[in-house]
């Protein structure tokens, strides 16, 4: 499985994917850059992305506390998403994001 992430700078990585982990535990495991302060808890909004407008049905919606945090978010879109709300399987093979933060 992959799933292909721009960077801030406009350059697309492709990044083997593994079935179970959180999307955004891929795009750090790969060593982009992302913050994650949180970890995965959906008690920040460091891990936020874009979605690839083609992709936005596919996912699972977006729980309470996750639009509660990214109410947090810097420049909110219409297809943004915590990348630690979405957890990699079959039906995600594929997906295009764009990360949102920039990691220090």
């Amino acid at each position: 499985m992959k799933i292909y992430v721009t960077d801030q700078s406009g350059n697309e990585h492709e990044l083997e994917a593994v079935e179970g982990w959180r999307v955004m535990e891929i795009i750090r495991e790969h060593g982009m850059p992302i913050k994650a302060e949180c970890g995965g808890a959906c008690a920040c909004a460091t891990c936020h992305v874009y979605v690839d407008e083609e992709w936005l049905d596919k996912l699972p919606d977006m729980r309470d506390d996750e639009e509660e945090m990214l109410d947090e978010a810097f420049d909110l879109e219409d297809n943004s998403r915590l990348s630690c709300q979405l957890i990699m399987d079959e039906s995600l093979d594929g997906l295009k994001v764009k990360l949102a933060y920039y990691g220090d």
